[in-house]
């Protein structure tokens, strides 16, 4: 199980995680090994430009949101290169990225599930950026 699937899980389960995600598919959003905070996210909520932790056609990724098909609930998954991953539906989309490296992402923390005022456990761990040929 690789390490993005292992922060997935923790997310899934509720957790707020911090990690180091390695890879070049997300700059300059994310550069590799930046710190990133992912909680587990409201997905009915996404739009175009949000991070997710997500996993499409069988592979965890941390990309974008490209597009979103509400009456469908899904997104379409893609890198900050133009590479889209695909089409994923609501349930697995895991996280939101609330931040990295400390720095915010504008508008995420109103994305997350649960109340907001309930702070989730936090685990560290490191990560990757899937790459594609």
């Amino acid at each position: 199980m690789g390490m993005l699937e292992v922060q997935a899980d923790r997310v899934r389960a509720g957790a707020t995680v911090e990690f180091r995600p390695t890879g070049t598919s997300m700059v300059p959003l994310v550069h590799s090994r930046q710190r990133v905070r992912v909680a587990p996210a409201d997905p009915a909520l996404l739009e175009p430009g949000d991070i997710v932790l997500a996993r499409v056609s069988g592979t965890v990724y941390l990309h974008l949101v490209t597009a979103v098909d509400a009456p469908r609930r899904r997104v379409q998954i893609s890198n900050n290169r133009g590479r889209v991953n695909g089409w994923t539906g609501h349930d697995r989309v895991f996280g939101i990225c609330l931040a990295v490296d400390d720095v915010p992402r504008p508008g995420a923390g109103a994305k997350v599930r649960g109340a907001p005022d309930t702070p989730a456990p936090r685990h560290r761990g490191t990560g990757l950026i899937r790459e594609h040929p």
